[in-house]
């Protein structure tokens, strides 16, 4: 099966040897977004919960290139450098979600690129 390479200016570029997304028939794996802001590509100023909004943003706009949307996600993978922040994600997620929600996964994590707090990969599956 044929795979097509997503890739938007909407959200951060590729910081590494990989792409925003790759998608392989109706799936799509959306590599892990941290809380960059696209235009400036450095960290989102303010708390986590404004950290947590940037990903779902970055993770939004990767979603809408593949042509899908973030009710497509079946798959959602939260790390944390502090799972204290937790009730924070499920606070900020209840914008993004409706229910049902998707699987989740939420890790634990002793550092994440560039300093930041949080950090979701997903996986999305379009059409029926």
């Amino acid at each position: 099966m044929a795979k097509s390479i997503i890739k938007t200016d909407q959200a951060p570029e590729a910081i590494g040897t990989y792409s925003q997304a790759v998608r392989v028939g109706s799936t799509v794996y959306l590599s892990g977004q941290i809380p960059l802001v696209p235009e400036t590509m450095e960290l989102v100023s303010g708390d986590v919960e404004a950290e947590i909004r940037r990903v779902f943003e970055n993770l939004r706009a990767v979603a809408h290139a593949a042509n899908g949307s973030l009710a497509d996600v079946v798959k959602l993978n939260v790390f944390l450098t502090d799972l204290a922040h937790f009730p924070s994600v499920n606070q900020v997620m209840a914008g993004y979600f409706e229910e049902p929600y998707p699987a989740r996964a939420a890790i634990g994590v002793a550092a994440l690129p560039k300093g930041a707090r949080v950090e979701m990969d997903a996986i999305m599956v379009l059409g029926d």
